[in-house]
């Protein structure tokens, strides 16, 4: 019984018409033949697979003018053709032992060919004792370096070789190829076996081969898309598409079992999400009507475009987005079947984008009927305006805030988000409304909470011991309209004075002042509100007039915390600490 050769032996080519999609170099170097214009050194860089070694062969089978029946494992025999693999040669030594042979003419023919694979896996120091050799070779010497590595090469060697850098090959000629190979064969093989082969090479045609080979001796002279799934472990289209049917339906309980099922079968959790991935580019290509970039067969385009119709592209955007990350956090994952199973019903569980959209334009349309005037309770429809309290929308802080931001510009308090609160819109006042106990929010009215009838009866002049002496109860009147850090401000001020229905402050610290000027309108008006009569508030900074014990910011922080049990409690409610 002869032996078997493998098709990547058997069907390695012998000519330049031979090589699949590589005609750049092809037709490059014939015409260096031709014309006498060969190169001392070349250089062959591209992907595995493609045909590197092979031109490597062919051209020193030209250029010697040896026999195309000799096949291309056979022409390494003759001995003006020399084939160093550089993984295993790659000392000082070995280059040593090829310099002191590069002067011997060769034996019949006209070149001595020396074919270095993998070159790039040559020591630094074994490049450097090839240099010389490689600037200025003796005139029988071609020598060609083979690499998929280019970028670890020397540059001194790199500008002494001419370049070519080889193609990935197409699934097409790939597919022609494996097509040709068949029918010599005798293999009956569908499109859709050919495609998935194809696919899987990934640009390598000896790839290809290895393949289309294990899946003759699985399945025989006539292969089918089912029987070539089970040889290469390959989830088919049919899988894929009924996983995105599991989308679509946003059925979590089939997704699951599907899942089950595949990892149940030995599918690989990483390739199932490699198909996935694909599975989904092309559905996004389907959708944008870009059917030539999608390698499949035609009647699988079609059913591309069928499902494509059920997404948005935002939507397989997204997808694509939780499936690339999903492969990165299953290679790393401890329990890469839950990462998966995440991953999955992430993809199933996702709101559409035109529920989104939806969802943000009835946002929006809510916005400008409250700009208007209108209830958010139902946009357009005429309610009494007291009835509802729309949530204000911030506003930009005013210049007068400096000092504020920089106070908040602590991490704890930028957390705690006391910024968002003090720059909700300010309450104003009305005239009528505060007197009826109303205060306008936003330009809408809202209900203010009453005064306690039980401290008063009866309108009687308000008096500067009045307000001192009730100034921690309307505090806590206040405190249900106001950002809960202003209602802490207040507690930190006290009134002084009061002249002609003004009351004069005294605040403890700039901020304190800077926080009730910002709100000062609005707590005038809860103020008349609370005393039942007409009062405004004037502010006056407290001027600390002792030195400083410290030159030290974060030391004064700390001992006025310790001095104010106020402060203190906003330190600790906030968790602030200084940030200078």
């Amino acid at each position: 019984m002869d032996n078997y050769k493998a098709l990547t032996r058997k069907y390695r080519p012998r000519t330049f018409e031979d090589i699949v999609s590589q005609g750049h170099v092809s037709d490059t170097l014939k015409n260096a033949i031709r014309d006498g214009r060969l190169a001392h050194a070349y250089l062959f860089c591209g992907p595995r697979g493609v045909g590197k070694t092979t031109m490597a062969r062919v051209l020193a089978r030209t250029i010697n003018g040896i026999d195309e029946e000799v096949d291309g494992e056979a022409i390494t025999q003759n001995l003006n053709i020399i084939e160093i693999d550089a993984a295993s040669n790659n000392s000082v030594d070995d280059v040593r032992t090829l310099r002191d042979t590069v002067i011997i003419p060769p034996a019949e023919g006209r070149y001595k060919v020396y074919i270095i694979d993998e070159v790039h896996m040559l020591s630094k120091q074994a490049f450097n004792a090839l240099l010389k050799t490689l600037e200025e070779p003796p005139p029988h010497v071609i020598f060609i370096f083979a690499t998929t590595e280019p970028h670890k090469i020397l540059p001194t060697i790199l500008s002494r070789c001419q370049r070519f850098d080889f193609r990935r090959i197409s699934v097409d000629e790939i597919i022609g190829r494996l097509r040709h190979i068949c029918q010599i064969e005798n293999i009956t093989i569908d499109d859709a076996s050919l495609h998935h082969i194809a696919r899987k090479a990934d640009g390598a045609l000896r790839d290809g081969l290895g393949l289309l080979d294990q899946v003759i001796a699985f399945c025989g002279t006539t292969i089918g898309i089912d029987a070539m799934s089970k040889a290469l472990n390959i989830v088919s289209a049919d899988r894929l598409f009924e996983t995105m049917d599991c989308v679509i339906r946003h059925d979590t309980a089939a997704g699951m079992n599907l899942l089950d099922q595949l990892l149940s079968e030995g599918y690989d959790i990483q390739e199932y999400l490699v198909e996935l991935l694909a599975h989904i580019r092309n559905l996004f290509m389907a959708r944008d009507n870009q059917l030539a970039l999608i390698e499949a067969p035609d009647d699988m385009r079609v059913r591309y475009q069928e499902q494509a119709k059920n997404f948005s592209a935002d939507d397989l955007m997204r997808m694509l987005h939780i499936t690339l990350q999903a492969q990165g956090m299953v290679r790393e994952a401890q329990q890469p079947r839950i990462q998966i199973e995440i991953a999955l019903l992430k993809l199933i569980t996702m709101d559409r984008s035109e529920s989104l959209q939806k969802l943000m334009a009835d946002i929006e349309e809510l916005k400008q009927a409250l700009k208007q005037g209108g209830s958010p309770i139902a946009v357009g429809e005429s309610k009494p305006r007291l009835e509802s309290t729309p949530v204000p929308e911030p506003v930009k802080p005013s210049p007068a805030q400096g000092d504020m931001d920089e106070l908040f510009s602590s991490p704890a308090i930028r957390k705690s988000g006391p910024t968002a609160l003090l720059n909700e819109t300010s309450l104003m006042e009305s005239s009528d409304d505060a007197q009826s106990g109303h205060i306008l929010l936003d330009g809408n009215l809202a209900l203010a909470s009453a005064p306690n009838p039980s401290k008063r009866e009866g309108s009687k002049k308000i008096l500067l011991d009045d307000i001192q002496n009730e100034w921690s109860s309307f505090a806590d009147f206040a405190r249900e309209q106001i950002p809960e850090i202003l209602f802490y401000a207040i507690g930190r001020s006290q009134a002084i004075d009061l002249q002609h229905g003004e009351v004069l402050l005294q605040c403890e610290d700039a901020f304190t002042f800077k926080l009730i000027e910002e709100h000062r309108k609005s707590l005038s008006g809860l103020m008349s509100t609370y005393h039942e009569g007409s009062l405004s508030i004037k502010n006056v900074l407290k001027v600390n007039d002792q030195p400083s014990t410290s030159d030290d910011p974060y030391t004064r922080f700390k001992a006025m915390s310790r001095e104010n049990p106020k402060l203190r409690l906003i330190v600790d409610l906030f968790g602030a600490e200084l940030e200078y």
